[in-house]
């Protein structure tokens, strides 16, 4: 439904997929993993010269086409929206522009049209959903009798009236309390998921920084996903740059006063999954290790092993901003911005972390 998707997504993972122009040919979503953009392991890595780089992955799928009525099979719909169910969150494609060779399957250009339809079917899948989860819980709940899962029914019975009712999506409402979460973390609901818009302009919009759209893209997400951010870029720009040497692109970026979105899209992805890094960095490997936001310093030990969790003794932390001002290690020490952190502290962003624990034999460092 959305041209240039499969383009988009070629140039976001410089893989291949098969993207000819027909509404329903990407059915096997097509996944890839792509590093995230840092300037700040960009310097460890030239600083400590490592032998082996590893950086923060967004997985990315390109998934077909929504056309309306998907929810009840149309199109390739129920595989569209099973591929959907498994993601975290959503990077929303619409176009804004017209394009003799690229057909659209409502006919005509509308991104606003467009999004309405996706935000509808996303809906009414979970709508579907909610139905037979409330029935199973009125048996056992309301006429059964078990006054354990009565807390439950009557969360649900407050997210069908929402859903259903109001026909509003699960991330719409921000007071949902904890116990209502928890019940949204076990169904996952379509519209509970974050949503990132991106709008595809044609090149010479994106970069006067105008289209007839855009405003109107804007004003309909703002007023039906609060909050939510809208990503304007040139799919075919991105392309071009892709293709030029990082001398041609740099030159053709300062000759059109332009430049890539590419990297804001791609960290803009991995923030609304509420996800960020910590580096452990040393000559031997420079890596960023993806946490939750919040993550404490035991469980984020054991995203590199499980016995550094098990035996954890403390993370010896340098802030990515110190190591930088200082120099090295030995100068952060100097300066007692070298911090040794016990089990309740929560790492943060871009912390440099050497973490010290006994093993399960005998004690060691690493």
């Amino acid at each position: 439904m959305l041209g240039k998707k499969s383009t988009f997504f070629n140039v976001l993972t410089k893989s291949q997929a098969a993207a000819e122009n027909f509404p329903f040919c990407t059915i096997d979503p097509n996944e890839s993993r792509v590093p995230i953009p840092d300037e700040r392991y960009d310097f460890l890595c030239q600083f400590h010269k490592p032998a082996s780089k590893i950086p923060a992955f967004l997985n990315v799928v390109d998934i077909a086409g929504l056309v309306k009525g998907a929810h009840v099979g149309q199109g390739l719909g129920n595989a569209f929206l099973s591929h959907i169910s498994a993601c975290d969150g959503i990077f929303h494609l619409t176009r804004a522009f017209e394009d003799e060779d690229i057909i659209h399957v409502e006919g005509t250009v509308d991104p606003v049209r467009d999004m309405e339809i996706i935000h509808e079917e996303l809906r009414l899948k979970d709508v579907e959903m909610i139905a037979p989860i409330i029935d199973k819980l009125e048996k056992t709940a309301v006429r059964g009798g078990d006054k354990k899962l009565k807390p439950e029914y009557d969360v649900m019975c407050k997210i069908k009236s929402w859903v259903v009712d109001e026909k509003k999506h699960v991330r719409y409402y921000h007071d949902w309390n904890d116990k209502e979460i928890e019940v949204l973390n076990k169904y996952l609901f379509l519209t509970s998921k974050p949503m990132i818009y991106l709008v595809n302009l044609p090149e010479k919009d994106y970069i006067r920084r105008k289209n007839k759209w855009l405003v109107k893209i804007k004003e309909w997400v703002d007023s039906h996903d609060p909050g939510a951010l809208v990503i304007p870029f040139s799919g075919n720009l991105e392309s071009r740059l892709q293709d030029m040497s990082e001398e041609e692109r740099q030159k053709c970026c300062k000759e059109h006063k332009t430049q890539s979105a590419l990297g804001k899209i791609i960290k803009a992805g991995y923030a609304a999954l509420q996800l960020e890094y910590f580096f452990t960095a040393g000559p031997d490997e420079v890596r960023a290790w993806t946490i939750r936001k919040g993550t404490k310093a035991p469980q984020a030990a054991g995203k590199i092993h499980t016995d550094f969790e098990r035996g954890f003794i403390m993370a010896e932390v340098m802030k990515f901003q110190d190591f930088k001002e200082e120099g090295s290690e030995s100068a952060v020490k100097a300066a007692g911005k070298y911090r040794q952190q016990g089990r309740n502290y929560t790492v943060e962003d871009g912390d440099i972390i050497f973490f010290k624990f006994n093993a399960p034999n005998a004690p060691k460092k690493k």
